[in-house]
């Protein structure tokens, strides 16, 4: 049996459309998810006037679970792909999946 972990990335929206793509091209029997959500973080470095005094910041989340074996080519496309664009992630153990 094979580890997966999922995978969750919140990214600026003006990425969202090419993350898209490229997660269509590396698609994993799973697929993805994608939804908005709202970064609250103590730095308000890039943030907009309107996001400092809201102190929240729009950002398109991508979740997606990932086989053990292809996480390292995950993380390394997009480092590469999209170094420095601000993206952040973390990787978690998945316990258990299904449908129910």
């Amino acid at each position: 049996m094979s580890s997966e972990y999922l995978v969750t990335l919140n990214i600026p929206p003006s990425l969202e459309e090419m993350l898209v793509d490229q997660l269509l091209v590396m698609e994993t029997e799973h697929g993805f998810s994608s939804f908005e959500v709202y970064a609250h973080h103590h730095d308000n470095k890039g943030l907009s006037l309107a996001e400092q005094v809201t102190g929240r910041q729009r950002r398109t989340r991508f979740q997606m679970y990932i086989p053990e074996q292809e996480l390292p080519n995950l993380l390394a496309q997009l480092r590469r792909d999209f170094k420095g664009s601000g993206i952040q992630y973390w990787v978690m153990p998945v316990i258990d999946s299904g449908v129910i």
